[in-house]
């Protein structure tokens, strides 16, 4: 019988490739994002190479949708074995002086709510099995809180803390909790079109440095959590740190 992994945020870069990759380990993979008409292509994709994908619309901010994803997974699908977390956040550079509070209670909606109801929800289907891995992916923000960057950095090291006590308290009982700090910019199609937009100088910049594999690649960011998911007992990792070889840090 196929396992079963939920990927929420599985937009395009990190959340498609850990999709796709599961889906080619032989699992049934179901993928969440707040539009699913987003999925249709991954989706696609997914089953084109003859895997099984599920794609599921939910806001991972509210209770009631987060439990009936849960749910819905479970019931219909079977017992999830991979949960990952990959709802990003990032707003861009904004001073704190010019943060609204709208704006810094969205973000933290976003990145630690999301990942309180996510780990909660599922956490407690994994601790009754005593068996399941939990990843959430983090950000340089993770670790350091950059000027123009107060609602993520707070946000994202609000995730990281929650992330920790989750270990602790479900490893013991068999869960696997990692999270996985992505230092550094991803290879992403979304990323470098809004920069084309927004500053060409940058978008340039991020294609000189993929020539030279200067970019995170989604697909090999996607191996790490693989292999994350498949650690033994006796040596599990807590915190991975991604970035590529060129990256300052």
């Amino acid at each position: 019988m196929s396992k079963v992994a939920l990927v929420v945020g599985a937009g395009p870069g990190i959340g498609s490739s850990v999709a796709k990759k599961f889906a080619r380990e032989g699992f049934k993979v179901c993928v969440a994002r707040r539009n699913p008409e987003q999925l249709k292509s991954l989706s696609k994709e997914i089953k084109a190479e003859g895997g099984q994908c599920i794609a599921y619309g939910c806001d991972m901010r509210k209770e009631e949708d987060v439990r009936n994803l849960v749910e819905s997974v479970e019931n219909t699908v079977g017992p999830i074995s991979c949960g990952v977390h990959n709802i990003g956040a990032n707003i861009g550079y904004k001073s704190v002086k010019d943060t609204s509070t709208r704006i810094y209670t969205k973000v933290w909606e976003m990145a630690t709510l999301s990942a309180f109801l996510f780990g909660r929800e599922l956490g407690g289907k994994m601790t009754e099995r005593s068996s399941g891995t939990l990843i959430f992916t983090g950000a340089t923000a993770s670790w350091r809180g950059s000027a123009g960057m107060g609602a993520f950095s707070s946000a994202k090291m609000a995730k990281r803390a929650l992330t920790q006590s989750m270990a602790r308290e479900f490893g013991p009982q068999g869960v696997h909790v990692a999270h996985v700090i992505v230092d550094g910019a991803v290879d992403n199609p979304n990323t470098i079109k809004f920069f084309e937009e927004k500053d060409p100088k940058i978008a340039e910049m991020f294609k000189q440095k993929r020539e030279i594999d200067g970019l995170l690649d989604p697909n090999d960011v996607a191996e790490s959590y693989w292999h994350l998911f498949n650690q033994k007992k006796s040596a599990w990792t807590h915190e991975l740190d991604l970035r590529p070889w060129i990256e300052k840090w």
